[in-house]
């Protein structure tokens, strides 16, 4: 059955009325429709009609089926409160600070927005996938978490919860530290506790199991590199067996090593610090890494001179790229990666303490594991997120 090109979904809100999302590739013809029959445009893009007075509701909705009608747009009744409400409700009773803000994807592509921001693969991936999503509701608790609300397709009630994330990100297909969406029910309190005490540990564990991963892939792209070095150091041979020529190739060698061991390095200073604040070595079987855990804080104060410093440079390194030669943008790096290799070589030799404690780490994880678990990487490469763009003001 085709969707029509022009579609207003009414449904009812407590504080507002009658409410009006108009929606289709013909979305203005049903704006235009709204307007004529005397509903009033909110900045979020929702129509509103009061609904105090019966007579003149009575009036606007008349005057709403003629103006649609006569503007070609379908009209949909919604047994649903509007979902404006229901994530206002919900973000009211979640621990902290929240807010809950209604997005409207009018035109149906304006819905692809979604896709690389949706940290997911689970039931509202699907819904997404195959289904007409006109609108949402994002929660946020103002420290970077978002998460999205929609109304479950194919049901009379309930609602699908997943994250939202500008964060590079594996396919959600193959990542298994991707958070999986939830079914929340009707009730708003009823879908807060599931939230809460559900949703949100799973988030959290999440982002800890991604943050690690991401120190930990850093720190295999170094080393490779770093045994590749050094095997050519003590040879005195390229690996394809041809001997250096003189002295001066091995410094060149280093500096192209600090090059590329500082690319991979930032997302060790950006990532391990908030991992390194949740272990607590004498809660594990290994208390012995609290030496080791002391080094690793103690490189990467070290190493918060060239990371200010890479932070000052990058914004004026990223606008002028054509303006700066490759070559100087190498030397940079490759002198911030210089100034940091004792830091590098330390959270090489202490890695595993490392990875054993940020494991047992886990937000609402066990505190003490007999044992690592399962190394979480992925072979495939983190793919660049798309901006996403502001579909609510559309």
């Amino acid at each position: 059955m085709p969707i029509p090109s022009a579609e207003i979904t009414l449904t009812i809100s407590r504080p507002l009325g009658l409410v009006a999302i108009a929606s289709g590739k013909k979305h203005p013809q049903a704006h235009q429709a709204l307007e004529n029959a005397g509903f009033r445009r909110l900045p979020n893009g929702v129509f509103t009609a009061p609904l105090a007075d019966s007579q003149a509701a009575r009036a606007t909705a008349s005057a709403l089926v003629h103006h649609a009608h006569e503007h070609g747009a379908t009209i949909i009744t919604s047994s649903r409160p509007y979902l404006g409400d229901i994530g206002t409700e919900i973000a009211a009773r979640l621990p902290g600070t929240w807010s809950a803000e209604l997005e409207i994807y009018s035109h149906p592509l304006w819905q692809e927005d979604l896709w690389p921001m949706l940290w997911e693969a689970g039931e509202i991936y699907r819904a997404l996938e195959d289904h007409r999503i006109p609108f949402a509701s994002v929660l946020k608790n103002g420290t970077g978490t978002e998460l999205l609300l929609i109304e479950r397709p194919g049901h009379r009630s309930g609602y699908l919860l997943g994250a939202l994330t500008d964060r590079e990100q594996e396919d959600p297909h193959d990542d298994p530290t991707t958070p999986h969406s939830i079914v929340l029910p009707a009730d708003p309190g009823l879908a807060a506790h599931a939230v809460t005490h559900t949703f949100l540990p799973a988030y959290h564990r999440a982002l800890h199991n991604q943050d690690l991963n991401n120190v930990l892939r850093a720190l295999e792209r170094i080393r490779e590199e770093h045994q590749t070095l050094q095997a050519i150091k003590d040879s005195g041979r390229y690996s394809d067996g041809v001997p250096l020529g003189n002295s001066r190739l091995i410094s060149g060698l280093e500096r192209d090593f600090a090059d590329h061991a500082w690319l991979s390095y930032r997302d060790v200073l950006e990532h391990a610090p908030i991992l390194l604040t949740r272990c607590r070595p004498a809660a594990t079987p290994w208390p012995e890494d609290a030496a080791a855990l002391t080094r690793l804080r103690e490189a990467l104060d070290h190493s918060q001179d060239a990371w200010n410093e890479w932070n000052d440079l990058r914004h004026d390194l990223y606008s002028i790229p054509r303006t700066l030669p490759a070559h100087e943008w190498s030397q940079v790096r490759g002198q911030l990666g210089l100034a940091v290799l004792p830091a590098i070589e330390t959270w090489l030799a202490d890695s595993e303490a490392f990875e054993r404690q940020a494991r047992a780490a886990v937000p609402g994880g066990p505190a003490a594991l007999s044992a690592p678990s399962p190394r979480l990487l992925t072979a495939r490469p983190a793919p660049l997120p798309a901006p996403r763009s502001a579909a609510a003001h559309r």
